[in-house]
This record gives structure tokens, sequence and C-alpha cells, in this order.
């Protein structure tokens, strides 16, 4: 038994814990603010072949944790795992395991696993080989990842059960994470997935809540949190464009590459390469192990359209390490220097 009394730790204004007037920094702080609502958005695509580049199961997964863990530090709103060409695509196994045999489904699969909210997974995600290991990854900790006793206007939910709501309507229970019960009075299957909002008052003495059901994008729009990334698969480095969800597509792409100029001009407001912070919806694409020179000659309807160098596809074609040390930058790498690269553009855009 330790010796150490146990005393009641008093919180500063920053959120960290104070004792004797010192700040406890083994405990978290940095709570993400929502300023103003935001409408644009960040993006990145990247191949499922860096996942046969793993050898095992569990490096498989670690790999997919790290890609996570980098886009929700950096508020990474759409990730698009593509096929490169670079690695064989096979039926999954019996079981439906994918590891092996489909390695941009098992990226995507547990990307997205990683970026739903704890309470909503074992309804959304059934026992799956995929994921065996995925529940000891890092945990992404983003803002909708709500503990019951955090307030927010906005919540993850998962429809439970529908249920009479008075005057001969149906009505939908859900699990939000909240120790009330909260209900929508409309229907939605079982085990769906949704957004809801919360009224501003809150009657403390109920037991039940009704919310309102929103976009996926209304927390990110309305009020400017980030709510996490929804994931997508492309078939071709070419669909990462043609499939789009965004109304006008990307009016900003970035290509990834060792022959690609200094990552600096693009934040160099004096040069040409100067991305002015006026974006609506910027993405950028790294390659695998072959780089996209590779995902190029893999994509037929890029070589029907007579296209011969990958830096004709997008806006900038940069280098995020001139005079690199090691010879090769791995994928989950570079997208932890992409990003942090990045930074202060989607800062100055943020600002606007």
């Amino acid at each position: 038994m330790s010796g150490h009394s146990s005393k009641k730790r008093k919180v500063t204004t920053n959120g960290a814990y104070a004792s004797n007037g010192t700040v406890d920094t083994s405990k978290p702080s940095a709570v993400f603010r929502p300023t103003n609502g935001r409408q644009h958005t960040l993006s990145i695509a990247l191949p499922g072949s860096i996942i046969a580049n793993a050898t095992t199961h569990d490096q498989k997964s670690a790999l997919a944790g790290q890609i996570a863990r980098a886009c929700a530090v950096f508020c990474v709103d759409e990730i698009v795992v593509f096929d490169d060409g670079q690695a064989e695509i096979r039926p999954a196994e019996r079981n439906g395991y994918t590891a092996y045999s489909d390695p941009n489904f098992f990226l995507y699969h547990v990307l997205s696993y990683l970026e739903t909210p704890p309470h909503l997974r074992k309804a959304l995600f059934p026992m799956h080989p995929d994921l065996k290991t995925a529940g000891a990854l890092p945990s992404l900790d983003m803002p909708h990842h709500l503990r019951s006793e955090e307030r927010c206007p906005y919540r993850e939910a998962v429809a439970i059960r529908q249920r009479n709501v008075g005057n001969g309507s149906v009505g939908t229970l859900l699990d939000c994470g909240l120790h009330q019960q909260v209900y929508l009075s409309a229907p939605i299957e079982e085990n769906a997935r949704v957004t809801i909002k919360l009224p501003n008052e809150r009657p403390a003495t109920s037991d039940e809540l009704e919310c309102e059901a929103v976009s996926p994008d209304a927390p990110r729009e309305e009020a400017g949190y980030y709510w996490g990334y929804s994931v997508r698969q492309a078939p071709s480095l070419s669909a990462v464009f043609t499939e789009c969800p965004y109304d006008g597509g990307y009016d900003i792409s970035i290509g990834t590459s060792e022959r690609g100029v200094h990552a600096q001009t693009i934040l160099d407001a004096d040069n040409e390469a100067y991305v002015e912070p006026t974006w609506s919806h910027l993405v950028m694409v790294f390659g695998g192990v072959a780089g996209l020179e590779a995902a190029l000659a893999a994509d037929n309807d890029l070589q029907e359209t007579g296209v011969t160098d990958p830096k004709e596809l997008f806006d900038r074609w940069i280098n995020l390490v001139p005079s690199q040390g090691s010879r090769t930058i791995r994928t989950e790498e570079a997208v932890w220097v992409g990003l942090a690269g990045l930074r202060p553009l989607v800062e100055a855009r943020n600002a606007v």
C-alpha cells in the first residue's frame, strides 16, 4: 500500500490539474475549442498497398493506427484509400479476413473503426478478424469521442430500437453515450449511426431527452468543431478526384514526391507556387513504395488520356523532405511530415 495520502486536485483554467501551484503535465490539457463554422475541408489520399508491405497482422494494424493518429492530430476531414495497382487483390478469406488478401479494404476497415466513438463500436462493428487487435491501438480521442459527463451540443449516436412517441407516431431510441435516454421523433433503422443535436436546455429531472438528427457535417459547418474524418475507397488514382464527394471537387490538389519542388514554396507568399488561403477543399496525395508514378501507370483511365507524368494531375507537386538522409520515406511517415508542413496553410485558411 502506498504511504502517500490522497488529496483532491484543483483544476486550472486551462484544464490541467494543479497541486501546490504546479501544473500536473501528466494529465491532458489540450482541448479542441471550436470557433466559427467551417465550410472548407482538408483531405488526404494514400494507397492501401502500404499495408501489403507490413509482414504481420500487428504491424499492419499499427501502420493504420499511425495514419489515424496523424489525421486526428491535424484535423483531417477525409481519408481516401486508393488502389495503386501495387498489391495483389484476392477474395477475402472464409472468415472475412482481408489483411493479406485486400490491403485497401483492410486499411479502410481499421481507419473506420478507429474514427468511431468507442461507445458505438460494439453496435457498428461486429466481431471481425480484421479488427482483432484494433482495440489495443492508441486512442484518437477526437472531439466527438465524448465522455458521458462532457457537454456538447452535438453527439454521435446509434439507433437501438423503434418506439412509440405518441399520437400514433414512431420514433427511435438512441445510444449517444449519455446516462439519459435520448430519442428521435422519427423512425431509423436499428444499428444505424446518426449525428444528433441536443437541445440547449436539458431538464435535469427528465429520464428522456428528445434530440434532432443533423448532417454529419453540421458540427463542422455550424459550430466549427473538428468532427473526425470520413473514409472512402477509390479504385484508382484518378477516382480520388472523379469520385470526390464535395461539390465542385477539390480546388487545390497537392502531390508529394522526392522529385517535387521544396514544400516551403507553397507557404511563401512571394513564390508563384504559394497557395492562397481561400481554398474550399484541399487534398494532399501520397504515393506508396513505388511512388505516384506507379499509381499512374496502373490507372487505365489516365493512360487513355495520355498523361505521362503524375505531376500533371496536381496543382502543386512538392518534396516534403529535401535532402533526406534515408533512402526512403515511408508513407506513414510522409503523412506526419506532410500534415505538419501543411499546418501553417491550414491555420491561415482557418483564420480567414
